[in-house]
């Protein structure tokens, strides 16, 4: 398509969404719990189409010889369609946002001024490889009494219009406007570039995926973006660590599922405890196939290591890699990680309280942890039942994006006949 081609293609649809969000921002709770309970259903009864399609993505990707990581993001199974089912209960369950009044204040006048909690409209979201956000965005856009609009990578296609199909027909079973999920079913470019520059269409952008895709919708955006360029994510093993837990936090943070944004990238040593812990959190993770880059000192305690390169500390390797340093302080630490960081999610693992503390109070980033793993900077595991995205930059959110994520608010003013003097 060409540029007037796929603003003809797209404006229809835009509208329809438009039209759809003023009915969803009407919507009571228990309307759009019975929407989500609706698709869950769906989801259910219609896993065995949903395998079979997605089958066809993950056989070409294989094909085409993709990354492994590309492709565990890609494929679906029995529980995982059970659980972005569940995820769908999930958030029927949360709170919801829409109307929710706070920060009320009576003023000296008498007015009472506080603000009310509103779906931001239509959000669109740029996305690859993983069907599964077809489904989380959804259920929180629709709790949040938001449309969505979603834009899905070719490699999976077949995936994306499926689950499409299905949560179209839960809302029309459910009685509501099925524009409230729209699904782009074309993969031609100039669609996305009509969707990035749809201001007062699309009023908000949230693109997922890797870093080259955050910078293309960064880059040619003209609508609010939020942003997420790439996870680089550090633990500190302190000097004062319970070591047992430190080798199975970093296991767990780099092993259990590699190829997710908040998976460990960097292993940062106090150098007391380098000697004892990293030999043997070496071998551990050797013989899970994990290949080490390391610093001159680990190389010396780990001779398999791989010397690091100045290329490796801000990487993102989302692969059975790793990145290891040994630093002498918690200053050193500190200061690695202020330069590399990608402001995603950081973690220490340390006995000392003020050590915490301090760690807690100086790294910046959207996620900090003690003596847990990174894995844990995601919606679900924090309490938000699902997520839109981790934003790592600090305007309207930062951090996983749950349902107040997808709110704005507006000031309500109640008075009884004030006039201003």
């Amino acid at each position: 398509m060409n540029e007037h081609e796929a603003q003809e293609w797209l404006q229809p649809r835009i509208q329809e969404a438009r039209k759809a969000a003023e009915t969803l921002a009407r919507l009571d709770s228990t309307r759009k719990n019975e929407a989500l309970a609706a698709i869950a259903k769906g989801l259910r009864e219609n896993v065995t189409r949903i395998l079979t399609e997605n089958r066809l993505d993950v056989e070409r990707a294989e094909k085409e010889g993709k990354p492994a990581a590309l492709v565990d993001r890609l494929r679906l199974d029995e529980a995982r369609v059970e659980a972005m089912a569940c995820t769908m209960e999930e958030i029927a369950e949360l709170p919801d946002p829409v109307g929710e009044l706070y920060d009320v204040k009576r003023r000296p006048n008498g007015l009472l001024v506080s603000r009310m909690r509103i779906p931001l409209g239509v959000i669109g979201i740029i996305f690859e490889s993983r069907p599964n956000v077809v489904c989380d965005t959804a259920a929180l856009c629709l709790k949040s009494g938001n449309c969505v609009m979603l834009r899905g990578g070719s490699d999976a296609e077949h995936s994306n219009k499926v689950l499409g199909d299905v949560l179209r027909a839960a809302l029309h079973d459910a009685g509501l406007p099925e524009a409230a999920v729209t699904v782009i079913d074309t993969t031609d470019r100039a669609v996305v570039l009509e969707m990035l520059r749809a201001r007062g269409g699309i009023d908000l952008m949230i693109p997922r995926g890797g870093e080259s895709l955050i910078r293309f919708v960064d880059e040619h955006a003209r609508v609010p973006v939020v942003l997420h360029f790439k996870g680089v994510c550090h633990l500190f093993v302190d000097r004062e660590a319970n070591l047992d837990m430190a080798q199975e936090l970093t296991f767990n943070a780099k092993v259990q599922r590699p190829g997710v944004c908040n998976a460990l990238e960097t292993l940062l040593v106090d150098r007391p405890i380098a000697e004892e812990f990293l030999p043997k959190m070496a071998e551990k993770l050797f013989e899970a196939g994990v290949e080490l880059h390391g610093c001159d000192t680990t190389c010396h305690l780990v001779p398999k290591a791989l010397p690091a390169t100045e290329a490796d500390w801000p990487a993102e390797y989302l692969d059975l890699k790793l990145a290891v340093k040994v630093v002498d302080t918690m200053d050193e630490a500190l200061e690695h990680i202020r330069q590399y960081s990608s402001l995603h999610t950081e973690s220490i693992v340390t006995e000392n309280y003020s050590r915490a503390r301090r760690f807690l109070r100086e790294v910046d980033s959207s996620c900090v942890l003690v003596n847990a793993s990174t894995r844990f900077n995601d919606g679900g595991q924090l309490g938000l039942g699902a997520e839109m995205g981790i934003s790592t930059t600090k305007v309207h959110a930062f951090g996983p994006m749950g349902l107040r994520e997808l709110t704005t608010s507006k000031f309500v003013v109640m008075g009884d006949g004030q006039i201003r003097e």
